[in-house]
């Protein structure tokens, strides 16, 4: 996936960024560039057809992209098993004040 705004801080280790106070996983960095590219437009289509779902109230065609949208994450590395192998817990979606990452997080001056 492309990096995330200027504005978003990423953990030291490079494993997150942080939205509101939140750690989202990144990408794994170790995807070749041809099937990173390929995920992240699978993503963008998939993320447009829940978009047209919902507008059209088509529950189940909203269900169908909700789940290729998932897909891709998981492609990505976003989703599912953490991308690193040295045994380090994930806190995808965790709350960075409740993680290892707070005090990293408490010297921040932006967000």
């Amino acid at each position: 996936m492309a990096p995330p705004p200027p504005s978003c801080p990423i953990t030291p280790d490079r494993r997150y960024f942080v939205v509101r106070g939140r750690l989202w996983r990144m990408a794994n960095p170790d995807l070749p560039e041809q099937a990173r590219a390929r995920l992240v437009a699978d993503l963008m289509q998939a993320r447009r057809d829940v978009g047209k779902a919902l507008r059209i109230k088509d529950a189940d065609a909203e269900r169908l992209a909700r789940q290729a949208v998932d897909a891709a994450k998981r492609g990505l590395g976003e989703r599912g098993p953490p991308w690193w192998n040295d045994g380090a817990p994930d806190y995808n979606r965790r709350m960075v004040r409740n993680t290892p990452y707070a005090q990293w997080h408490g010297t921040l001056t932006i967000e």
